[in-house]
């Protein structure tokens, strides 16, 4: 991490660089924030039991052992990830497994699809504001200098001012439509350089949070200096992340439960915790993170009458979850053609997201395509509505393969593996302030998710690994233990008023 370019984040403070004498912290949920947690309250001499309702580590960014009709074993998980150079605290956690970043290999550029065979490139671009801002509209084939003077100046320059109070407070109650909509810019640069970022956070639109919409663009392109490169992993998730931290957590003491669903926590009258899990075993523990989806806490909430501050429980209920998102991987018979981009990102072109070619930069499935010959292709939508169903997805998916990648034409599917799943949070118009936050109102519970509200920009993979160690430090400061730093890019626009 250039940490020249991060800012470091005030966290609480404590006296001691380890626990003594020992405390029992039981985390909940096994994916990015509830692993990075674990790993930071057992490196300070926590005993720690992590409880995964799952038979694998990771969550939403997991993977799991299948099988092809051959028999070969492969490793599956649920689509693309992108590890931006801004995911700091993600980089962080990774040190722990892999000190010097082997894992991850850098993709040259960001490249977007969309109909008629437009292309927008993002690569080469100044990595601060307004110099990228500037470059990229002086370079865009979808954008002219009258569109730029018929366009709401005003309007856009809000991108440049985001402020973690008055952004939300100003744009929070209209939705990411609107905002889009105001800035009148023509429908193919609005596609081409807007639509393909808001659609990157799962929710529509229609039903996302313009203030959330301005966090993200500040986020990953107008607050940070590391532009929009990103690395990829050069190996299934499973045998890059999760068996080498289950490995790491083993070698700090961790106890780590799979296929373990804790139902219920209780306060008990000790002031410790006890977790109840499906298979009538009880945990009980001095301090418990809830690190799980929205939906899942909101059951164990419900189902834990102790957890009795009304107010609390009323933000919990207030979260929900966005539309579901498909993943297709086939296993094609034929390579693309020399030359294809490892990933592109589409827009304008129906369901689609996002196309990766997964032999052009993961070992296992370029082992295969050496083998066999063929390519192993992945189609990724983000915000599938509820009508669909999935011989539609696969159907538009296969379209718009077709056009874009004419080759695939005439290639056959040996293998396809299809993913629609709903899990992931909803950032819904006026729910930024009620949104529930690392602290509760109970002494040794914290909560940790992607759906959490920081006080930092972040999102998706990074804002779990940063509400993670947020969560872990705040158990650890009430033990008066030093926690792990947090890390972040500005937390306000280049243009944010100073009084704001």
């Amino acid at each position: 991490m250039a940490k020249n370019r991060a800012q470091r984040f005030p966290q609480p403070s404590g006296s001691q660089e380890r626990l003594e004498p020992r405390k029992h912290a039981a985390v909940v949920g096994g994916g990015l924030a509830g692993v990075a947690a674990a790993v930071v309250l057992a490196e300070r001499g926590a005993s720690v039991t992590l409880i995964e309702r799952e038979g694998y580590l990771g969550g939403r960014v997991g993977g799991w052992t299948d099988r092809l009709a051959s028999g070969e074993a492969f490793e599956m998980e649920r689509g693309f990830h992108a590890f931006f150079r801004q995911y700091y605290n993600l980089r962080e956690l990774l040190k722990r497994i892999d000190p010097d970043g082997r894992s991850l290999t850098p993709l040259a550029d960001y490249p977007i699809f969309g109909p008629d065979g437009s292309v927008e490139s993002f690569e080469k671009l100044p990595r601060k504001a307004p110099w990228n801002v500037m470059r990229l509209v002086m370079r865009t084939p979808h954008m002219t200098f009258g569109d730029v003077m018929r366009s709401n100046r005003t309007a856009a320059l809000e991108m440049l001012k985001y402020d973690p109070v008055a952004t939300y407070r100003k744009f929070d109650a209209g939705t990411a439509r609107e905002y889009l909509d105001s800035l009148n810019f023509p429908l193919q640069a609005r596609r081409m350089l807007f639509d393909v970022f808001s659609h990157s956070f799962f929710n529509p639109e229609e039903r996302m949070s313009a203030g959330e919409l301005l966090m993200m663009f500040h986020f990953y392109f107008l607050g940070n200096e590391e532009g929009l490169i990103f690395d990829v992993l050069n190996e299934a998730f499973s045998d890059s992340l999760w068996r080498p931290f289950a490995r790491y957590l083993q070698s700090l003491g961790v106890q780590i439960r799979l296929e373990t669903t804790a139902t219920e926590v209780t306060r008990r009258e000790d002031g410790g915790w006890r977790v109840g899990t499906g298979n009538d075993t009880a945990i009980d523990a001095d301090a418990v993170v809830l690190a799980v989806t929205a939906s899942a806490l909101q059951e164990i909430v419900t189902a834990s009458p102790t957890l009795d501050d009304g107010e609390w429980r009323a933000r919990v209920d207030g979260l929900a979850l966005t539309l579901p998102f498909a993943v297709w991987r086939v296993w094609l018979d034929k390579p693309a053609i020399s030359g294809r981009h490892p990933f592109v990102g589409t827009a304008g072109l129906g369901l689609l997201d996002n196309i990766s070619l997964f032999e052009l930069f993961e070992g296992e499935s370029r082992r295969w395509a050496l083998r066999a010959g063929g390519s192993v292709v992945e189609l990724h939508a983000y915000a599938v509505p509820d009508e669909r169903d999935e011989a539609s997805i696969k159907a538009e998916f296969l379209e718009y393969l077709h056009e874009l990648y004419p080759e695939t034409q005439k290639v056959a599917i040996l293998e396809e593996r299809f993913l629609l799943r709903q899990d992931c949070p909803a950032f819904a118009p006026g729910s930024h302030a009620t949104r529930p936050t690392v602290e509760t109102p109970f002494d040794g519970l914290a909560l940790a998710g992607d759906f959490v509200r920081l006080p930092i920009p972040s999102a998706l993979m990074e804002r779990a690994t940063a509400s993670g160690f947020m969560a872990a430090n705040r158990l650890l400061a009430s033990w008066d233990v030093r926690g792990e730093a947090v890390w972040s890019i500005s937390r306000r626009g280049l243009f944010a008023n100073a009084d704001s």
